[in-house]
């Protein structure tokens, strides 16, 4: 089973989100029905980035990293580049 790590930034807001997941389609989804309550606010969101792990916790470790302000920092020169 493949972990991703992935980051989307709001169409409307400026908020990027990073998250881990199994199945990227349906928790892309998510965020973007309503189902997520911390992303509700933010919706509706384009995929910007992400990252496949064997290992939950090399996947988490990674998550974590992006959460980071250093990480953020680095999302958001993807989306001045893009």
């Amino acid at each position: 089973m493949l972990f991703t790590v992935y980051a989307i930034k709001s169409i409307s807001h400026k908020f990027i989100y990073v998250g881990m997941t199994t199945d990227l389609n349906e928790r892309l989804h998510q965020h973007n029905f309503s189902f997520n309550k911390s992303t509700k606010p933010f919706k509706p969101f384009r995929l910007i980035y992400t990252e496949e792990f064997e290992s939950s916790i090399k996947a988490r470790i990674r998550e974590k990293q992006l959460k980071t302000g250093v990480g953020k920092d680095f999302l958001y020169s993807l989306i001045e580049e893009g």
